[in-house]
């Protein structure tokens, strides 16, 4: 399920690949029976190559981390959650063709 250039993080990795990273992270919080998780896939892969410079791209399996789910009030994926340092400061629900989640994404990006 996972995509080149996403990494997959876990409960016990969580606060260090995550809320520890020296740049903004994107969290896609995803389960393996869903399929829009899956169409997003391909869609951050790419944006992972393209913005590695910028963006570290992460997946979450929100039945094997539950805790991490209800710390930030995951109800339903796939979530994509932004953090920058250490903080959540953007979330966006559902899947999305590369181009708008680019645009959704400009003021990370480009802050």
């Amino acid at each position: 399920m996972r995509s080149e250039g996403v990494t997959e993080v876990t409960e016990s990795d969580f606060d260090t690949e995550v809320l520890g990273a020296d740049r903004p992270v994107l969290v896609k919080f995803t389960a393996d029976w869903c399929g829009p998780c899956r169409q997003l896939g391909p869609v951050l892969g790419a944006i992972a190559g393209e913005e590695a410079d910028r963006l570290k791209i992460v997946e979450l399996d929100v039945d094997r981390n539950p805790g991490i789910t209800v710390r930030y009030g995951v109800l339903a994926t796939p979530t994509l959650m932004v953090f920058r340092a250490g903080e959540p400061v953007k979330s966006i629900v559902g899947a999305r063709p590369k181009r708008r989640l680019l645009q959704e994404l400009d003021d990370v990006l480009t802050s």
